[in-house]
């Protein structure tokens, strides 16, 4: 019935949530510049090791820096840069370059 349909519909917008917005050329080509410099700072570690230690999938970890996952959220992001030894403002400033960020360290 309609009324089925309509709770269903309801249903499924309360689990998935919000839509998001379509990423723009620069959050993609930051996600890009990210995950780029996380995988170069991974270095010969297994992305199993990294993943496991930072708390979160290594799918997850695979989507980031390949640049699938462009926009992760700030607490992944800061578990990574943790577990690789990299101080949160030298990623703000490969993800934001046009700021030109000032070094905190």
């Amino acid at each position: 019935t309609v009324a089925e349909a309509a709770v269903f519909s309801y249903r499924v917008t309360m689990v998935v949530g919000v839509v998001r917005s379509p990423l723009t050329p620069q959050q993609r080509a930051a996600g890009q510049r990210l995950g780029a410099f996380l995988r170069e700072c991974r270095g010969d570690r297994k992305p199993a090791e990294v993943a496991h230690a930072a708390s979160i999938s290594p799918e997850t970890l695979r989507k980031i820096e390949t640049g699938r996952l462009a926009t992760p959220g700030f607490a992944t992001v800061a578990a990574l840069a943790t577990v690789l030894g990299i101080p949160l403002d030298e990623l703000a400033r490969i993800c934001l370059p046009e700021m030109e960020l000032p070094s905190t360290g």
